[in-house]
């Protein structure tokens, strides 16, 4: 093995492993892992790793029974003398609880971002919900690079004919213009009221004029799929007949996907940062240089 090469693990099978290894001249690094009967975790790093740069590719989606094994294996691979280890989470989890709204609530998001920064050098991921944090910077004590997804579906969005995009609600405006811009697309933005995690409401502006065009709602993340149902209906209301939809990330709770497509989907796309079915644009070319700089610097910096 070439000391220069990092080595990439994987807890989990990912769509994004492979191109990774490719794109990064990474070696694929080996693991056992399973659970004993009573639900503890075996886990055995089979690849030699002293003095090598070392990446964990995790899957972060319903992290609480993700989070102990990315634990395990990041302690075990600086136990065994790699020289760093870094954390490429195409989603992040646990950005939802960025305040206590109720008197007692635990911040969860700090308290994951500090237990995350205890065990790896630095964190590249994509899209992270951003609410009242204006980076990852405050939560986080390690660097962190945020890749933005919105170039890679522009480039699938290329590929689209006679197609206007919808974002569902205000907080999307400023992410679906960026989209629309870069595919030389018109858009429009609903507003949304919520009243509860499964009570929301979208209203649209007139598109009386786009009566002959193909939909497609743009989200930045799927999850409980109210908001694009609701847009879904302010869409047939219109009259307007096509309609895709098109997300970053698909969480797809309670199987939301299929009733997604049941209730009139011509198409459901997410990037591959999640693995899904939907799974149809890539997004690997876009984490390849944040992490090559971080390699980067971590070998200057012990010369």
């Amino acid at each position: 093995m070439n000391d220069a090469q990092p080595i990439i693990f994987a807890l989990e099978p990912h769509p994004l492993f492979n191109s990774l290894c490719q794109k990064l001249t990474a070696v694929a690094g080996r693991i056992d892992t399973r659970h004993f009967p009573d639900g503890e975790t075996y886990l055995r790093v089979e690849t030699l790793v002293a003095d090598c740069d070392c990446i964990i590719l995790a899957n972060l989606s319903h992290p609480d029974g993700k989070f102990l094994p990315l634990v395990f294996l990041a302690a075990t691979l600086r136990e065994l003398g790699a020289s760093s280890v870094g954390l490429i989470a195409p989603y992040l989890s646990y950005m939802r609880q960025d305040c206590r709204f109720i008197e007692g609530e635990a911040i969860t998001s700090r308290i994951f971002a500090k237990q995350v920064s205890q065990q790896v050098d630095w964190l590249v991921t994509v899209d992270p919900h951003l609410h009242r944090y204006r980076s990852l910077n405050e939560i986080y004590d390690i660097p962190c690079c945020v890749v933005q997804g919105a170039a890679a579906l522009a480039g699938w969005l290329k590929d689209q004919e006679k197609v206007f995009l919808v974002g569902p609600d205000a907080e999307s405006e400023q992410w679906v213009s960026q989209i629309a811009c870069h595919a030389g697309l018109e858009f429009v933005v609903g507003e949304k009221q919520r009243y509860g995690d499964r009570d929301v409401d979208v209203t649209l502006p007139d598109l009386s004029h786009l009566q002959a065009h193909t939909a497609i709602i743009i989200d930045d993340v799927i999850s409980s799929g109210q908001t694009i149902l609701s847009c879904i209906e302010g869409l047939k209301e219109q009259g307007i007949k096509n309609i895709k939809c098109a997300a970053v990330h698909g969480i797809f709770a309670n199987n939301i996907d299929d009733v997604l497509l049941q209730s009139g989907l011509v198409q459901l796309i997410t990037t591959n940062t999640i693995p899904h079915r939907s799974n149809h644009v890539e997004i690997a070319d876009l984490l390849v240089t944040p992490v090559l700089d971080y390699l980067h610097l971590i070998r200057r910096s012990k010369l």
